[in-house]
């Protein structure tokens, strides 16, 4: 089918954590497509590749909201209450 694997797509969502808002945004858009795709593919292990969809879509939530909390990554992902934009 393809040449893509959930490794992969665990690659990039490590690699999203250290770049700026914009590239990051991408990479982890990226990532999602691929998992879609990945969807298709009977060989793939549905529920790790739902795991890393969650973890995808929770970085990229995380990553869009990180310029509201002063541009830290760790703030978004905990903020406390007095932080909160």
């Amino acid at each position: 089918m393809t040449d893509l694997s959930l490794e992969d797509v665990t690659r990039r969502l490590e690699t999203a954590t250290e770049l700026e808002t914009e590239p990051a945004v991408s990479v982890l858009r990226t990532a999602n497509e691929d998992l879609d795709a990945l969807g298709n593919d009977p060989d793939v292990d549905e529920s790790r590749r739902r795991e890393l969809e969650d973890r995808v879509s929770q970085r990229l939530r995380e990553v869009e909201n990180r310029d509201d909390y002063g541009g830290e990554l760790g703030a978004s992902m905990n903020p406390d209450e007095e932080d909160a934009p």
